[in-house]
C-alpha cells in the first residue's frame, strides 16, 4: 500500500466522523434546543461542512496523483 493510499485512507475515516458529527447535530436540532444551542449547532455544522470540504479536495488531489504514479 502506498503512502498516498494510507493517508487517502486515513482521510475517509476522517471524513466518515465528521459526517456522522453532522447526523449528531442534526438530531440535537430536534430535541428542542435553546436559541443558543441553535446557534452554537449551526455553527459547528457550518465548520464540519468546510472541513469536509477540504478533505474531499485532499482526496480528489491524492486520487489523481496516485492514478498518475505507475
Amino acid at each position: 500500500m502506498s503512502s498516498h493510499e494510507i493517508i487517502i485512507e486515513k482521510l475517509l475515516e476522517q471524513r466518515d466522523l465528521n459526517l456522522n458529527l453532522l447526523k449528531h447535530l442534526d438530531f440535537e436540532l430536534i430535541m428542542d434546543p435553546t436559541e443558543e444551542e441553535i446557534q452554537y449547532v449551526k455553527n459547528l455544522q457550518t465548520i464540519t461542512i468546510a472541513e469536509l470540504k477540504k478533505i474531499e479536495q485532499e482526496i480528489s488531489f491524492l486520487s489523481s496523483k496516485n492514478q498518475k504514479i505507475p
